[in-house]
């Protein structure tokens, strides 16, 4: 008999194939209970096919998912305590703001009055209050994303699924869009799984975040600990920019690992002598072989004497950029912390 589960969400060796795709592989995991949990990984990762086995929309092949410790093996979406909200919202053009927010009390029969009134407390809580008369054509495509997200809140979901809700926002919108959700999860204190490929919107909003990889999880931690641990070449170089280096060029630089990755905003440029690593520190030599002006900061690919090549991030802090063209072709020492590399291992789903 399978023991009973307090999290929110359980994965037991939950498999789903499709001919000889296994678009999940073997998973397990858990999700607490008011959790902001993401999902993140490339298109194929398996990240959606995890998020459609939770909703109902597909079954596993085997394994076994509990959703507050009860087992929902065919049982359908419609009697799961779950929502989605996905990226194209899903509207119904024929029906104002309001009405979209109230089709779920519609369709459980409550009266007219009643649903309007939660539809109109929905649409405030989204920062949406007085649009209810408006058509969703008429609204932008953020205030379209709330909409959908007031039409799954009024149906008090023990859990929302969110399938990449903001990959059709530009990025101004979508950086607006992340504060608010990450306050109205707070705020109404329920699980979000949230499906993204975007590192900046896993790392910025979950409390947890999965990375996916060909089926299977490579690691699951806080945004910290993933970014700043990854667990495998392949999250090193998804989640975030990271310098990876093995063999030759890893040996050739003293007390390092046999395989290692540093990320670039770990790295000091020297250039000219302007001032000396500090005792115990890691030291590479090289040539900068290019260099591109990001505004913020300063983006340099060094060529190391030892072999490989080292990306490194330097904050504009000064007002301008360090260098410029004269920079090309410039002998650099590089050094950065011990305890900033991270040893790396083969990923395990090579």
């Amino acid at each position: 008999m399978t023991k009973a589960s307090t999290s929110a969400v359980s994965f037991r060796q939950v498999s789903r194939h499709y001919g000889e795709v296994r678009a999940a592989d073997n998973v397990s995991f858990d999700i607490e209970d008011g959790e902001f949990f993401a999902m993140l990984g490339p298109s194929g990762s398996g990240k959606t096919t995890c998020l459609r086995l939770i909703a109902g929309f597909e079954q596993p092949t085997s394994g076994d998912i509990l959703i507050h410790g009860k087992s929902v093996a065919g049982v359908p979406p419609y009697e799961r305590d779950v929502n989605t909200v996905f990226q194209d919202y899903a509207l119904f053009p024929h029906m104002n703001v309001a009405d979209n927010v109230a089709y779920g009390p519609m369709i459980r029969g409550e009266p007219k009055a009643q649903r309007l009134r939660e539809a109109e407390e929905m649409l405030r809580m989204v920062a949406l209050e007085g649009l209810g008369a408006r058509k969703p054509n008429q609204l932008s495509g953020g205030q379209r994303q709330r909409v959908a997200l007031a039409r799954a809140l009024i149906n008090k979901p023990s859990l929302l699924l969110l399938d990449e809700p903001l990959g059709a926002l530009d990025l101004k919108l979508r950086e607006q869009m992340q504060v608010e959700l990450k306050a109205i999860q707070r705020r109404v204190g329920i699980t979000f799984i949230y499906v993204t490929h975007d590192q900046g919107e896993a790392l910025g909003m979950s409390d947890r975040v999965a990375v996916f990889n060909r089926g299977r999880i490579e690691q699951i931690g806080s945004p910290a600990d993933v970014y700043e641990h990854p667990a495998s070449a392949f999250v090193a170089g998804f989640v975030g920019v990271s310098n990876i280096l093995t063999g030759a060029a890893a040996r050739s630089i003293a007390g390092a690992p046999a395989a290692f990755s540093i990320r670039p905003e770990k790295i000091t440029l020297v250039a000219g002598g302007e001032e000396a690593p500090p005792p115990g520190a890691c030291v590479a030599r090289g040539k900068i072989d290019s260099l591109l002006y990001l505004g913020s900061s300063t983006r340099f690919n060094v060529a190391l004497e030892g072999g490989g090549e080292l990306t490194v991030i330097e904050q504009n802090r000064s007002g301008g950029a360090r260098g410029g063209a004269e920079m090309q072709g410039r002998p650099v020492l590089l050094w950065w912390r011990r305890d900033h590399m991270q040893g790396m291992v083969e990923s395990s789903s090579a």
